[in-house]
């Protein structure tokens, strides 16, 4: 599999090397130099296998002969340990649930693939430090697939105060070989604080640097799997109308979806959900890319105004000469959050802010005779204040959470400061 850098076309890499490297040169995401598609009757055929192998044959479209069959399908069998159910929430409308894994939210998948990758190509011998900024989930998610790995050095930026207390309980408890650090910010400024540090050469050969946010090719490349897994779900008529709602923060779960749409996967359109950091509807409606002021909300996965992934998501419709017109993106405030979520409790279904985003958009939006399906990227117990509060009843915990809401945070505090992190990383 050979990959190049979205700013410098002419840096080409391995998966391997990707999934080592992280990010390219001048910071650019690495995308898939050939884009995979399978024919009708193999689409059909794979729908009818179970979850791990249906994924090998996925992953293994994109990564070829670099990792043989056997060791990839052992590697996805440990990293896909857990279901992906779809939930019916009424007549036209499903939920893919995506938080079973063990913290409880979609990046489960992708952290532990990463996890497995990475393992798979690195030497022996070989130090790698991840640094990684999380506006929630994926910082639990990182924590959890690589703790107790030995040679690896995971470092977790999250703004603090600005993540749900059981988030942060859920990764900020662990210790060993997982440090995280509260920065005096928000998640921009966390994200911008990992770039500098990748751009900065010396850091980056004498700490084996690494990152495990989104914009790693490994975990982009698992989050398509689900994709198909909720479409084998689903019985015939309703995959032929099926239109798929994401919520959207750094918009690697879009990129995903449509990546899996490439393979052939027949999902009729995609409907991009955001809160109020609505760079990229704006964008959509108006053609300027004008990011404001991050914002907090509700939904603070999502509270992030200059996405990483959208370069490979513009990528992809030019390569597939799609319209950009054709993907539909809407922001919704969190007084519209809340009375959804009431909407969703009175016909049965416990949603939290992210999710009840997406059922928003998609319910706003679904034509007559389409299928809605919507993503729900955490266990409603991980924002359990929010939810106890605007549902107006005590959510109980998953044993997940129960486990860790009364231990003692590890975490360092730190200003905004580049010096100051790279000092850290250096010690």
């Amino acid at each position: 599999m050979k990959l190049y850098n979205l700013k410098d076309h002419n840096e080409q890499v391995s998966f391997a090397q990707a999934v080592k490297q992280g990010l390219g040169s001048q910071q650019g995401l690495f995308f898939p130099l050939e884009l995979p598609e399978f024919e009708l009757t193999d689409i059909d055929a794979m729908l009818e296998m179970d979850f791990v192998s249906r994924s090998s044959k996925i992953l293994s479209a994109y990564i070829g002969d670099e990792i043989a069959a056997h060791q990839l399908a052992e590697r996805v069998k440990n990293a896909f340990a857990f279901p992906a159910p779809v939930a019916k929430v009424s007549a036209d409308v499903a939920c893919l649930e995506l938080f079973h894994g063990p913290t409880l939210a979609f990046k489960d998948f992708g952290g532990r693939f990463m996890a497995q990758m990475l393992s798979y190509v690195s030497g022996a011998d070989e130090q790698i430090t991840i640094l990684t900024a999380t506006s929630g989930d994926t910082g639990a998610a990182v924590a959890h697939a690589f703790y107790g790995m030995e040679n690896v050095r995971v470092v977790i930026l999250y703004p603090q105060g600005k993540i749900s207390p059981l988030q942060e309980k859920l990764f900020c408890t662990l210790g060993g070989n997982i440090e995280t650090i509260a920065v005096e910010g928000d998640f921009d400024a966390c994200q911008a604080l990992v770039k500098q540090a990748f751009d900065d050469e010396a850091l980056k050969r004498a700490i084996g640097l690494n990152s495990a946010n989104s914009i790693n090719i490994s975990r982009l490349l698992a989050q398509i799997c689900y994709y198909f897994e909720a479409v084998a779900q689903l019985p015939q008529e309703q995959r032929n109308q099926l239109v798929v709602s994401v919520p959207s923060g750094n918009f690697g779960d879009l990129t995903a979806g449509l990546l899996a749409k490439s393979l052939g996967l027949p999902i009729k359109r995609f409907i991009a959900a955001t809160n109020a950091n609505d760079t990229v509807p704006r964008f959509l409606g108006n053609g300027e890319w004008l990011p404001n002021a991050t914002v907090a909300t509700l939904s603070n996965a999502m509270d992030v105004s200059q996405p990483n992934n959208w370069p490979r998501v513009e990528e992809l419709f030019r390569r597939k000469t799609w319209r950009l017109t054709d993907l539909v993106s809407g922001a919704v405030s969190d007084e519209t959050t809340k009375a959804t979520m009431r909407e969703l409790a009175e016909i049965g279904y416990i949603s939290e802010p992210h999710a009840a985003i997406a059922y928003r958009m998609l319910r706003d939006n679904l034509q007559e005779g389409e299928f809605g399906l919507f993503l729900g990227t955490a266990h409603p117990a991980k924002f359990k204040e929010s939810v106890d509060e605007i549902l107006g009843q005590e959510l109980p915990l998953p044993k997940e959470l129960a486990e860790r809401a009364e231990l003692p945070l590890l975490s360092h505090n730190m200003a905004a400061d580049f010096a100051e992190l790279r000092n850290f990383l250096m010690k």
